[in-house]
């Protein structure tokens, strides 16, 4: 099981670490890049062609502003993409949140919240657990160990 993490920058870099960290405690082989939509689009055009015949099943693409990353990529394979908005300077991540939920009809990418790298990754061990039960299983026990936290939380208000 392989996924991608793609950046339209490398300032996308601690949203990517946060995804990183999810698919290193489920065990997710990951590949990491910078592409840009908008300045490398024929390496984004290539990554996208290839993705599949390099073992990548599922690809999340990290991008702010215009956010054409995802698109781009969507368009040009089958593979599922999962889109992070990238939080900006001019609108806060707007922008880049409604450059990606605004895909058009046919080229769907879905869409996390701004800065959602924890998300994405947790969206992406599901797409892959309907494949590998073993990932299915952990992201189940994963669950169990958020519910236990909350648990934990109410038993200090008790105190």
């Amino acid at each position: 099981m392989k996924a991608a993490i793609i950046m339209g920058s490398i300032s996308d870099r601690p949203i990517a670490d946060k995804a990183l960290g999810i698919f290193e405690k489920f065990g997710v082989e990951t590949h990491l890049e910078v592409i840009s939509a908008h300045r490398t689009p024929e390496r984004a055009f290539e990554f996208a062609k290839n993705a599949e015949s390099e073992g990548i099943e599922v690809i999340i693409a990290i991008a702010g502003k215009a956010a054409h990353l995802g698109g781009v990529i969507a368009a040009n394979t089958t593979i599922p993409v999962i889109g992070i908005p990238a939080k900006t300077s001019v609108m806060g991540g707007m922008d880049s949140l409604l450059s990606i939920v605004q895909m058009p009809k046919g080229i769907p990418v879905a869409t996390v919240a701004i800065d959602g790298g924890e998300n994405a990754a947790l969206l992406a061990v599901s797409m892959l657990g309907l494949k590998y039960p073993n990932l299915k299983e952990k992201l189940a026990q994963y669950r169990v160990e958020l519910a236990k936290q909350v648990d934990e939380m109410n038993k200090e208000l008790d105190n």
